[in-house]
């Protein structure tokens, strides 16, 4: 029951349309196709319309945020387009992060061929990390991408704001909650009165003891204090990478706290998500996370993201959702690599640079169908290519990865740095204010 989007001749958009109306105009041939992702139609003999006002509903997530268009009705607010998109900023930190480390072990070597330049780098107003620019720039990306498909009127999203020290601590309050954890200590000595200046794992003292992680940062822990601990050189190196629990030490893990990495990513980028909706000069509200999930459940929907998106804000309290609404899922993927070649395990380059992006026309990431005659893998397949150099493309479909020859393949849908499949339906049951389902259109 997603609608399909619709542009008039002039490619203006036009209010979205039942798959059923959409098939029928395309087997008249009074449509084509305009766009696979997200399914756009487009009509010929067509220009301009009535329209009525669409809601763009947002609800950021850490990993993945959700999506959704609200339709103003003549009976109810109706949603009539959902998605949920998966953020890449994990992926982007772990490739910054293996980055950093290939340079600082570069420059420690003796063989030095430059000086060092990151002293030089000056950072911009209003500077947030690639990672967390990512979140911004997929919103910014998916809102561009509809508006040009949609009569979106106005924005809604959910600023929300998590308070971390209540997170780990309900009760605390007063003085307590202004001074903090390190008040009048530094990490080091802080650390060495809480753990008695002893090694937290053997118990050693008077020797030299080192910060240790209790879950270590290649597995997600943090520099935050309530994850780190006081260890001799010896039982750091021999815990290498595991966790304190995985070492054999479950009460010293006991004592580390949660992570609360996507609190803080949350309140770092709401704000900049804001300002790229309100550059846009549409009608920009916001709502609250408790208002969202008040709304949601007084309507008896389940806990998704493209649901809590429906249910943001004011403008949520009344939304119908069809039960088998299947709302489209979108992946974040890049639009290729900046790294003019690969480097080993020790920082030396592996392979040359590439010289072309695009081969025979293709390029990593389109979406592509193959007609293959006959051979391994003869047949259709319909999935996202891999390009190679000498014309052998590697297709990603939903059953595995084939390896075509390019003269089979024909372009559906040219790569923009997000993958699109359709997800199950959000089985949320119909909304219960009387209303029947056949009475809103």
């Amino acid at each position: 029951m997603q609608r399909v989007l619709v542009v008039d001749k002039h490619k203006q958009p036009l209010m979205p349309c039942h798959p059923a109306r959409a098939r029928e105009l395309l087997k008249k041939k009074r449509a084509a196709v305009y766009r696979q992702c997200p399914f756009t139609i487009i009509i010929f003999d067509r220009v301009g319309g009535d329209t009525q006002d669409i809601e763009f509903k947002v609800d950021p997530g850490a990993k993945t945020s959700g999506l959704a268009l609200v339709a103003d009705c003549k009976r109810g607010k109706k949603a009539v387009w959902m998605g949920e998109l998966e953020h890449k900023g994990f992926a982007i930190k772990e490739k910054l992060e293996k980055r950093r480390a290939v340079r600082r072990s570069r420059r420690n070597r003796k063989a030095r061929y430059r000086q060092p330049r990151f002293n030089n780098r000056c950072k911009p107003k209003g500077w947030i990390a690639p990672s967390l620019q990512s979140r911004v720039d997929n919103l910014r990306n998916l809102l561009i991408k509809l508006y040009k498909f949609v009569p979106i009127t106005s924005i809604s999203m959910e600023l929300v704001r998590f308070d971390t020290q209540k997170m780990e601590n309900a009760e605390i309050s007063g003085i307590e909650y202004q001074q903090g954890e390190l008040l009048g200590y530094e990490v080091r000595e802080y650390l060495l009165e809480k753990f008695n200046r002893t090694c937290v794992y053997c118990g050693v003292r008077n020797v030299p003891l080192q910060i240790d992680h209790i879950t270590p940062k290649s597995r997600g822990g943090s520099n935050r204090i309530g994850n780190l601990a006081i260890a001799c050189q010896e039982c750091n190196q021999r815990k290498g990478s595991q966790t304190a629990e995985e070492f054999g030490y479950p009460n010293v893990q006991a004592k580390a706290k949660k992570p609360l990495r996507s609190a803080a990513m949350m309140n770092i980028t709401r704000w900049k998500i804001l300002d790229v909706f309100k550059e846009t000069e549409l009608p920009v509200s916001t709502g609250t996370g408790g208002m969202t999930k008040y709304n949601r459940t007084q309507q008896n929907y389940l806990k998704a993201h493209c649901l809590d998106a429906a249910c943001v804000g004011e403008s949520g309290t009344s939304v119908f959702i069809h039960p088998d609404i299947q709302p489209l899922l979108i992946k974040a993927m890049g639009r290729g690599s900046r790294q003019m070649c690969r480097v080993d395990k020790f920082g030396f380059p592996r392979t040359s640079a590439k010289k072309f992006k695009r081969v025979k026309g293709f390029q990593t990431g389109d979406m592509v169908k193959a007609i293959v005659p006959s051979g391994k893998y003869a047949g259709t397949h319909v999935g996202r290519v891999a390009v190679r150099s000498t014309g052998s493309f590697d297709i990603k479909t939903a059953t595995g990865k084939v390896t075509v020859s390019h003269k089979y393949c024909s372009l559906i849908h040219q790569g923009d740095g997000y993958q699109y499949t359709k997800g199950g339906r959000v089985s949320s049951p119909p909304l219960k204010l009387g209303v029947s389902t056949r009475k809103i259109r």
